[in-house]
């Protein structure tokens, strides 16, 4: 038997709610309550309102769904993160 299809749409994380859960806002405006995928929540993936983020819908129940993907914001900087100052332990 073959797995069933699911819905993808991008939007912007509105509200998080509790036990991992999140309200977001799809692209052509519609809100659903969304929860924090496997791999998200095992790599620890932290997700903040405001954040882009892919969401999977079964096509049977449009009203919830479950985050697969964070996006990275591109920022004005090259991209890397400030590097980290190594404190010397003195005696």
């Amino acid at each position: 038997m073959p797995k069933e299809e699911l819905l993808e749409f991008e939007g912007v994380v509105t509200d998080v709610l509790p036990e991992g859960r999140y309200r977001v806002r799809l692209s052509n405006d519609h809100e659903l309550i969304a929860y924090t995928a496997g791999r998200m929540k095992k790599n620890r993936i932290r997700t903040l309102v405001g954040d882009r983020v892919t969401v999977e819908v079964s096509q049977y129940d449009l009203d919830k769904g479950r985050l697969t993907f964070r996006h990275k914001e591109q920022t004005e900087s090259s991209g890397r993160r400030p590097a980290q100052r190594k404190f010397i332990k003195r005696r």
